[in-house]
């Protein structure tokens, strides 16, 4: 059997408290395996954005193993792992994070420009990202000229951009309405299928998260199995 594409073993967040720890959970093993979209859920503080985080890179776990492809990313240093992050990893989050200042196409591209694409190439993928997500027309406006659904398409673009094998994305229709949740959960589903993607959805709506290949609650620490996720056409076979 081959090994899962990202597989966490014995992980553990503790956070100091004053004279205490303040444990988020211990011993936590999860594997994802390739092409696979697994919803994340539990309760408000349960630890799943803490789990994202060190999934992602962003943090390190206090104990424990987090490899990609047998590659431990939780051993490398910052800047390894700040190279890993640019080029394997697409980040989506509830708070859209663009930079105000910017246009949409150079808030995408701006991943590019940290790797060091010269600015023609990282416009052109920047304005194909763009007009994947319907917002070709919207490349020359300023983030807060965008709806909410506009901006966190932006922020999808901008995931997507730096070709990443992974989309890890932490409550990413939170913020919206209902139908332009639906609109963008959509969207997220059919970039999913189309860039061959590995992702991880932290998610409250339950009818989103039915809609994945496998849905994981974190309660108490430990990650429960739960059987109501619904089969998804083209969805990656053999993960429910």
């Amino acid at each position: 059997m081959s090994e899962p594409y990202i597989c966490a073993r014995k992980l553990a967040k503790r956070y100091r408290s004053g004279e205490a720890a303040l444990v988020v959970f211990e011993n936590l093993d999860l594997d994802v395996e390739r092409g696979e979209m697994l919803a994340l859920v539990g309760e408000s503080g349960a630890g799943k954005s803490t789990l994202l985080h060190l999934l992602g890179g962003l943090d390190r776990p206090s104990e424990g193993s987090i490899h990609y492809q047998g590659r431990e990313i939780s051993a490398l240093n910052e800047a390894d792992r700040a190279d890993f992050r640019n080029r394997e990893i697409g980040f989506v989050w509830q708070i859209h994070y663009l930079l105000p200042e910017f246009t949409a196409l150079e808030n995408v591209i701006m991943p590019l420009l940290i790797r060091g694409m010269a600015h023609a190439a990282a416009t052109a993928e920047g304005e194909a990202r763009l007009d994947e997500v319907g917002l070709r027309a919207r490349a020359s406006h300023r983030a807060g000229e965008l709806s909410g659904g506009e901006q966190q398409r932006v922020v999808l673009a901008r995931a997507l951009v730096a070709k990443p094998s992974v989309l890890l994305a932490d409550e990413p229709t939170g913020n919206l309405d209902f139908r332009t949740g639906e609109m963008v959960f959509d969207l997220l589903a059919g970039l999913h299928r189309a860039h061959r993607l590995t992702s991880v959805f932290v998610t409250h709506n339950m009818a989103f998260a039915r809609r994945c290949d496998r849905i994981l609650t974190l309660d108490k620490g430990g990650l429960v199995r739960e059987s109501s996720a619904e089969p998804q056409p083209n969805a990656a076979p053999g993960y429910l």
